[in-house]
């Protein structure tokens, strides 16, 4: 996720129980070059594991830089194949690799030989038009030494609307042996289920799923009150820009209150007015009071 997987967000899903959590993509080029984008993008604690950075890069000196720095506090490297976000893919990153496998292969291998297993490397893919590429793709990232892949099961100019397909994300499984993650259309935890089943793979991620319904995981249907008071503790805690606070907060709230209300909630502009706005309108428990991060729909007032 771009931006909503910051290190808040990251530990109020391991309170669900998600078992690999990931970071935001991070910027390779950026981010070796500059200690002010190496402050803004990543933070961690001792509690933050496992944990993959995500990673747009698209040349192996980059790459080797942005591993050497980040090696020592992650569990995992996850070159980012799959954004279809237009800025990225106009400067060669995300989605764009997917046309470009040599390239790809030749930074996981670089990746591996300098490493070797004291790194899990993984490559995160959208799938291509004509299925035969993408299988072309993930036997050259396997030959390289991928670890695992994951496989969104839309083209980059899919829309969301448009439902994954979960055939083209079988016969990756049924072509490579590294473990596969399915990826796309993961909002309940009878979807996991079904995606597992029909894919024959060895995971399945949630994005929009988890931002909406971070207790997914815990197999929660909707999101459970306690994440919201959870979440904003922590992201008062580490610190969190507003807006992203602000985003994270409507789509939990988005499944358990009026629109409206959400609607009201997302025209305030700063965090003391979205605290006195949560206040006013239900009871929000704080660290330390009887009941905080436990209760499971909305107290009104």
């Amino acid at each position: 996720m771009v931006r909503y997987s910051k290190l808040p967000f990251r530990e109020l899903v391991r309170h669900y129980n998600a078992d690999i959590v990931y970071t935001p993509m991070i910027l390779a080029r950026e981010f070796v070059r500059n200690d002010i984008a190496r402050i803004s993008d990543f933070s961690t604690n001792q509690t933050d594991s496992p944990v993959i950075v995500q990673v747009g890069c698209n040349n192996v000196q980059d790459l080797l830089k942005f591993v050497e720095m980040m090696h020592p506090y992650v569990d995992g490297i996850g070159l980012n194949c799959g954004c279809p976000i237009r800025e990225q893919v106009r400067e060669g990153i995300g989605a764009a690799l997917m046309s470009q496998p040599e390239l790809v292969s030749d930074m996981v291998r670089a990746v591996k030989q300098k490493y070797g297993d004291s790194i899990c490397i993984e490559t995160k893919i959208r799938i291509h038009s004509d299925l035969n590429e993408t299988v072309r793709f993930v036997k050259m990232v396997e030959s390289a030494g991928v670890d695992f892949i994951t496989v969104h099961g839309r083209t980059k100019t899919t829309r969301s609307s448009q439902p994954a397909n979960l055939d083209a994300i079988k016969l990756v499984k049924e072509t490579v042996k590294v473990p596969v993650v399915a990826n796309g259309d993961c909002f309940t935890q009878e979807d996991f289920e079904k995606i597992a089943k029909y894919t024959g793979v060895d995971g399945v991620m949630a994005v929009r799923g988890a931002l909406a319904n971070p207790g997914i995981f815990a197999k929660h249907k909707t999101a459970p009150w306690s994440a919201v008071e959870l979440f904003l503790d922590l992201a008062l805690s580490y610190g969190l820009p507003y807006r992203i606070t602000q985003h994270h907060l409507s789509e939990m709230l988005g499944t358990m209150i009026p629109r409206s209300h959400v609607k009201e909630m997302n025209e305030l502009s700063n965090l003391v007015d979205l605290i006195d706005w949560l206040d006013e309108h239900f009871v929000l428990k704080r660290r330390g009071e009887d009941g905080f991060g436990t209760t499971i729909s909305p107290q009104w007032k």
